[in-house]
């Protein structure tokens, strides 16, 4: 077990599992319905180790997985859920090195998740504040360092794409299909194209504007996340479950001789 210190994020889980993401700072406090606590009460405490708040109540504090920072950290726009960043990270095939154009960067759970898989990202962001908070956002989870690697640019690419050699394209944008005519130049022979979309509208136009020789491997799915209540003999499907929340679109680009 390592010990938490300043600068690190900790997640803090009561006893009905409600969770807390903070990073510890010097003089800051925790504050809660439960009472408060000081950042400096948790330094030098273990991971998996317990600690009581002025009411005396205790609270589990844990090093957060990657699943719960993007479920709990500051966003400026509507986060993509780990049930599907899982599957976009298959989808798009990121590995170490792999040099990823991604547009509609939104808050950066997305960056964070194909950062930590080891991609090299050039991301192009219509809104400056999104493009900010993201970089925060990935700033936060891995450090500074990480921004060698993460290059946001405020870019409408719609209007065109001004870099080259990517090997992986990632979208999360409204429409998409806007982007294909600026792929010749872009999207290296044998590269993977990725979108979000929140329609099936949205995603049916997305593959009429890849119905071409170019475009091979062409695939729509989304996906569906359903917990199992388990108690002793009492087993059943949880009464509620994260459902449609997009629709993922991947295509291979084979360029013609």
């Amino acid at each position: 077990m390592s010990a938490f210190d300043y600068g690190d994020l900790v997640l803090l889980i009561d006893s009905k599992d409600r969770r807390y993401l903070i990073t510890l700072s010097p003089g800051e406090e925790f504050h809660t319905h439960s009472g408060y606590l000081s950042h400096s009460d948790l330094v030098e405490l273990n991971d998996g180790g317990y600690v009581k708040l002025s009411s005396g109540k205790t609270y589990l504090a844990v090093r957060p997985t990657m699943s719960d920072v993007i479920l709990k950290m500051p966003r400026g726009a509507q986060i993509i859920y780990p049930k599907d960043i899982g599957h976009i990270l298959l989808a798009a095939d990121i590995y170490p090195g792999v040099k990823v154009l991604e547009s509609g960067v939104g808050s950066g759970a997305l960056s964070i998740a194909m950062l930590r898989a080891g991609a090299e990202i050039t991301g192009y962001e219509l809104r400056e504040d999104f493009a900010n908070r993201a970089e925060k956002n990935v700033v936060n989870f891995f450090g500074d360092e990480m921004l060698t690697r993460y290059k946001v640019t405020i870019k409408d690419i719609y209007d065109g794409i001004s870099d080259q050699g990517f090997e992986r394209v990632v979208l999360d944008l409204p429409e998409p299909w806007k982007v294909v005519p600026h792929l010749d130049s872009s999207l290296i022979p044998g590269g993977i194209i990725v979108a979000y979309t929140p329609s099936i509208t949205q995603a049916t136009k997305f593959r009429e504007s890849l119905k071409s020789s170019e475009f091979v491997m062409q695939e729509t799915f989304e996906v569906s996340r359903r917990g199992w209540h388990i108690e002793g003999l009492a087993v059943r499907p949880e009464h509620r479950m994260v459902g449609h929340t997009g629709f993922i679109t991947q295509a291979r680009y084979i360029k013609e001789a």
